[in-house]
């Protein structure tokens, strides 16, 4: 008995479904429901719900895509746009497929316009006052002066608008007008949305970042100051003086654009959503172990790094840098340091002062030139003796 009533249940459903259908109004200028009672090559007939069949109107069929007109079965329930009523019981109702899908599409436009929410476009084509987008259905329009991507008093801004057909451009709607079929478009406004968003964003990530921090991050760029570093989503610029304990004269002498390196965070500015970053912090202070690695009379290979009038500014085993004062780089009188040695060159000194409470080193070159002529010339004393012998 159980199954019996089921089964009642089920056709009363399904008759309550058919009356529903049989219900709907069809009248002129409204979108609705139907299924696909029959398909041929450019022809579709909808059963509505009404006493006459509703034919899809051939022309309309080509403004489907075949891969539209593919997708549609018969015993599909699909909507369509009701373009005319019949006159006679002969004539059939006249439909659209693509108006009813247009007709979605500005109800869609009206509810983003509404919601101030933007999409993404793709441009397919251009006229002389901007892009042509697609918006379903529907096309749109981006003027000129609403563009970003090309500025619109820029020379040939018909071609760079042409290279820009087939891009999908960030937009957002500024104007909807159904009945005049006019829907406008703005990249700048978007990109204005854009930038508030972003800077939204990036005050909550600074948020999440506190000094002291360790910080996993990537070299994004390199510029004479500095490296930009981004540490999950924002970028922090780790200054010159911050990459290394030595003199550096370019970040490119350190780091490269791509390396995934570890940063100190030294300071968060929340007004200016700026964060400072640093290198040599995660690296042990220089002048606490100086003892540990030199001592006085050490000869050791350095480098030149900067040249002043009092003397050359030299870089030991990438760890510490050090003074060769003028009076020590060579035993004749010159008047600059450049008459002798030159940034990058690698030379040979000697440490003669040690001072790690004001972390200066001092060095000379010459006293290492008058051990080597001293070496020579014991050198030559002994071969002296040898030939006499």
């Amino acid at each position: 008995m159980a199954s019996v009533s089921n089964d009642q249940n089920m056709s009363m459903a399904e008759l309550l479904e058919q009356e529903e259908h049989v219900m709907q109004e069809v009248k002129h200028g409204t979108i609705v429901k139907g299924v696909v009672a029959s398909k041929k090559p450019g022809e579709i007939f909808v059963d509505v719900g009404a006493k006459y069949e509703g034919l899809v109107e051939p022309r309309d069929l080509d403004n489907l895509t075949p891969e539209e007109i593919a997708e549609i079965n018969v015993g599909d329930t699909i909507p369509v746009y009701v373009l005319k009523t019949p006159n006679d019981e002969e004539a059939h109702i006249i439909l659209s497929l693509s108006r009813a899908r247009a007709e979605k599409d500005w109800d869609e436009a009206e509810r983003l316009f509404e919601a101030s929410e933007m999409i993404e476009s793709k441009v397919i084509g251009n006229n002389k006052g901007g892009l042509i987008v697609s918006f379903g259905h529907v096309r749109g329009f981006v003027p000129g002066s609403q563009l970003t991507s090309v500025q619109y008093n820029a020379a040939n801004k018909s071609d760079r608008w042409g290279e820009l057909t087939g891009k999908t451009l960030k937009l957002k709607i500024i104007e909807v007008d159904r009945s005049r079929n006019r829907l406008i478009f703005s990249e700048r406004a978007a990109a204005d949305d854009l930038r508030v968003e972003q800077k939204k964003e990036r005050a909550k990530l600074l948020e999440s970042i506190t000094e002291g921090d360790v910080r996993d991050g990537r070299v994004t760029s390199l510029a004479d100051f500095g490296a930009f570093v981004d540490i999950g989503g924002i970028d922090g610029l780790i200054h010159l003086s911050e990459l290394a304990w030595t003199h550096v004269s370019h970040p490119g002498e350190i780091l490269k654009v791509g390396d995934k390196i570890k940063v100190y965070v030294l300071n968060v500015e929340h007004d200016q959503q700026r964060v400072a970053l640093s290198l040599k912090r995660l690296q042990p202070e220089p002048w606490s172990e100086v003892f540990d690695y030199f001592h006085i009379d050490q000869i050791v290979d350095a480098t030149i790094t900067k040249l002043t009038n009092f003397g050359a500014f030299a870089r030991i085993d990438n760890r510490i840098e050090g003074l060769i004062h003028i009076s020590e780089i060579s035993d004749r009188n010159i008047s600059h340091p450049r008459d002798v040695v030159s940034e990058g060159q690698e030379v040979r000194v000697r440490i003669i002062h040690i001072d790690p409470d004001r972390r200066r080193m001092g060095l000379s070159m010459k006293q290492v030139e008058d051990e080597s002529d001293w070496a020579d010339y014991e050198q030559a004393e002994d071969s002296d003796g040898e030939d006499a012998e």
